[in-house]
Parts: C-alpha cells; structure tokens; sequence
C-alpha cells in the first residue's frame, strides 16, 4: 500500500476531507431522495437535479478516498506559496479593488448602472497597476453601457439609467 509519498497510511487531512465529501454526498442524497418524484410532459421532477449533484459528490468522495488509500491524492498543491507560484498579498491594490465595489455600490441607483461600472473598472484597473485612468474610464464606460444595453434590452431587466437616462433614452425605463 505504499504510494509516491513512501508513506502506508493516508494523511489525516486526505482522510477527513474525503469522509467529508462523502458524508455530505450521503446527507444531500438522503434529501434529494426524499423530494417528491412529480415530474412534467418531461418525467424530470424538482429531483433530478439534487439526486445528479448528490450523486456526483459520493463519488467524489469515494475516489478521493480511494487516492487517500493507494499512495494520496495525485496532482496535489504543494503547500508552499512561492512553490505554488502565488504572489504575495498587496494591500494597496487590494484597496484599490475594495474602493471600486463600494464606489459601485453607492453609484449605482443615483449615477446609474454605466456610470457604476465606469468606476469600479477603473478602480480594478488601477489595482492592477494601470497608471491611465482616463481610457480606463472609457473603456470601463463602453463596456457598462454595452452591458446596459444588452440587458435592459435582449433580457428585459430593469437596471437603473441614472445620470445617462437623457442619453440612453427609453433604454433604461
């Protein structure tokens, strides 16, 4: 039973993830199971999709414990960051993101949904170390109003117009 680590035994945290998986796969099909079997012209009930998802994860769950018992889980994440490639936390470009989801929040229902977006992609685009603000704010206003558009039009949700409404039209209405 010896696998790549040389080890006989499945590491504890490999063991109690994949039992995890396992036992809420056996919970949600235990309630999947009990949803009522009414189904359409179609035969496909309000349980069809539960009893799938449970489903797969009880053999998710199986097959990570059988990994866990021939050798671990294969193609696992090294445990160091810098061997993972992650990059080191930066607070000021996480502010910068932070700032444009709260700058959206606050400017969506008075400045409008295009207005909204124009700012947090700036913000997001700044956080990712864009020193040009002004295309920025273009682009991220192109790309707000475009998702205005296709909305509010082709999906017929109502999403404010705000200070764009004299420009847009009956678009946003």
């Amino acid at each position: 039973m010896s696998g790549p680590r040389g080890t006989a035994r499945p590491r504890r945290a490999e063991l109690v993830v994949s039992l995890g998986v396992l036992a809420l796969g056996l919970g949600a099909s235990a309630v999947a199971f009990a949803l009522p079997e009414a189904g359409g012209y179609s035969r496909i009930g309000p349980n069809f999709v539960p009893r799938l998802v449970a489903g797969g994860l009880v053999l998710l769950g199986l097959w990570l414990l059988w990994e866990a018992f021939t050798g671990g889980w294969r193609m696992a994440v090294p445990e160091d960051p810098e061997e993972r490639g992650d990059h080191a936390f930066v607070p000021p470009a996480f502010l910068w993101v932070a700032a444009g989801l709260v700058a959206q929040m606050a400017l969506i229902h008075t400045a409008g949904f295009p207005i909204a977006a124009m700012a947090l992609f700036t913000c997001v685009a700044r956080g990712f170390g864009s020193t040009r603000w002004l295309r920025d704010a273009g682009v991220g206003l192109a790309i707000g109003v475009v998702v205005f558009l296709f909305f509010v039009r082709f999906l017929n949700v109502n999403l404010p117009a705000g200070w764009l409404l004299p420009v847009l039209g009956t678009a946003g209405l």
